[in-house]
């Protein structure tokens, strides 16, 4: 019987940390990415390429990523919904139209539609099925220049929570939970620091999290999500912070 992890995002980032504790344990790694990772550690994955910007044909696309998949033979699967983007740093009527659809399509429409496809697909599955959402702490915290990401992180985390009460109605239902990563030491920190003080009040803070080597790296958040998700002993539906968990 086999294990199999799909994760978005996962060619690099949080999502390449998760993806490399969960290969070290035994499992089947697919990554849904819009660009291939050649290293070498990426060579037992099973990268598949897509847009996730981009609704059209992605659920379809998902749909037969799953079919290749023998059900029969599946022990556990877990999906992780990582993929996101900060979008445009800035107040909220300084984004563009574009700017404003970029970032709810990726961080809210995406995870939400991969989840339905999820859960219709391996409705019937016998096996331990679970759905991670990698959301953030800035679903509680209201920050400057970050109204989009802050709201499309809300709408995952009630995501999470309601899928949790529809899946306890039905046998053998899909467990879900959500996760805040916290500060991690990523291309999306790096776009922070880079942002001007008029647009992000906040940068200062996250420039002095760098500076005193406070940011958590990839593969140290990698493990602590997949210990998180092997734990279980919260209830379906959870929104959990990994700091609670060191």
């Amino acid at each position: 019987m086999k294990k199999y992890l799909i994760i978005t995002g996962g060619n690099k980032g949080i999502g390449s940390g998760i993806g490399s504790a969960y290969k070290n344990h035994g499992y089947q790694i697919i990554s849904i990415a819009r660009t291939l990772n050649q290293q070498d550690e990426f060579k037992n994955v099973k990268q598949i390429v897509l847009d996730l910007s981009k609704t059209e044909g992605l659920g379809n696309a998902f749909s037969q990523i799953l079919t290749t998949i023998d059900k029969d033979s599946v022990e556990r699967i877990v999906f992780i919904n990582n993929a996101g983007t900060l979008g445009k740093i800035g107040r909220l009527e300084n984004n563009s139209v574009s700017d404003i659809q970029n970032i709810i399509q990726l961080n809210t429409i995406t995870p939400f539609l991969l989840t339905s496809v999820f859960l219709k697909e391996t409705q019937n599955w016998n096996c331990s099925k679970k759905i991670i959402n990698i959301s953030s702490g800035a679903a509680v915290k209201p920050y400057y220049g970050w109204s989009l990401y802050c709201a499309s992180k809300v709408a995952i985390d009630m995501m999470t929570k309601a899928v949790a009460v529809e899946q306890k109605t039905i046998p053998n239902g899909t467990k879900i939970i959500a996760i805040y990563p916290g500060v991690v030491d990523t291309n999306m920190q790096e776009q922070i620091r880079k942002s001007s003080p008029e647009s992000f009040i906040d940068r200062q803070r996250f420039v002095d999290l760098k500076e005193s080597n406070s940011l958590v790296n990839i593969e140290t958040v990698g493990q602590e999500i997949f210990e998180m998700d092997r734990l279980e002993n919260y209830p379906n539906g959870a929104i959990l912070n990994v700091s609670d968990y060191r």
